[in-house]
């Protein structure tokens, strides 16, 4: 299937924005079925206000931890308890790969 640039008027700010041939076959690849609503930034926008995996709407809370491997300072999402090893996001897709 060939694809070709699309001009879509977002949904929520009224602005035209262009839906690109590459867009539509990366969407296709994920299983997407509809074009999108939205243009880029309203959609960075609404997925800024989605809270992180609270259901009752809160921010996520984050905390403050140094990493066991580099050292780095960084933030993660669950308190340390102490007794194991808390990583930076670099150093935790090194030492645990995706399956």
């Amino acid at each position: 299937m060939t694809f070709q640039d699309k001009s879509i008027q977002c949904s929520d700010c009224g602005a035209d924005f262009t839906f690109s041939a590459g867009e539509q076959e990366l969407f296709q690849s994920r299983g997407f079925t509809n074009d999108p609503k939205r243009c880029p930034a309203c959609r960075q926008a609404r997925k800024s206000e989605r809270p992180g995996n609270s259901s009752y709407g809160a921010p996520r809370q984050m905390f403050p931890v140094t990493c066991a491997e580099c050292g780095k300072d960084t933030e993660v999402p669950f308190e340390p308890r102490g007794d194991k090893p808390v990583y930076c996001s670099d150093c935790y897709r090194n030492i645990r790969p995706a399956r």
